[in-house]
């Protein structure tokens, strides 16, 4: 009868440390695009990332990926753009007037513009194209459309 309470304690100490819907977890990331080529990593200045399942910091795709991993583990997942960032949506192209930009703020191709919204937020958003006096903004996420390599190492797992 010990040893079974001794293997239950066991098992359960092992489950605590497997990510689930409500846990809180301390990990490593990168994220990579399909040519091998880093766009984001906590291993750089060696800060680790902390976040708690559901709380909307990462897409559900990602989540997915981490569900049933065990504090200790590193794992390498490639996810679809529809699985990542989605996919792009050419509703979030918007035409923007060249007049509107400035030389403290120019209108270059290429260069990520923050616009306030009415409710005090802000958006970014990159430019694409300038043609004449339009200038064509983009409001995707930057990776949209894109098929990325998500590589994990678990430092720590709690449950809330």
């Amino acid at each position: 009868m010990t040893v079974k309470m001794a293997n239950e304690a066991a098992v359960n100490k092992n489950e605590s440390k497997t990510i689930g819907a409500d846990s809180e977890v301390l990990m490593h990331f990168s994220i990579k695009l399909s040519d091998g080529s880093a766009v984001d990593s906590t291993k750089v200045d060696n800060k680790p990332a902390k976040f708690v399942m559901g709380d909307g910091s990462l897409t559900p795709g990602f989540e997915e990926c981490l569900l049933g991993l065990v504090e200790g583990t590193s794992e390498s997942f490639t996810l679809a753009p529809e699985s990542a960032f989605g996919l792009s949506n050419p509703d979030n192209f918007h035409y923007v007037d060249l007049s509107k930009f400035s030389t403290d703020v120019p209108a270059e191709i290429g260069t990520i513009i923050t616009f306030n919204q009415p409710d005090g937020t802000e958006l970014p958003g990159i430019i694409r194209e300038i043609v004449a006096d339009s200038v064509t903004v983009d409001f995707n996420h930057p990776l949209a459309g894109q098929t990325v390599t998500f590589e994990v190492d678990v430092l720590e797992v709690l449950q809330k």
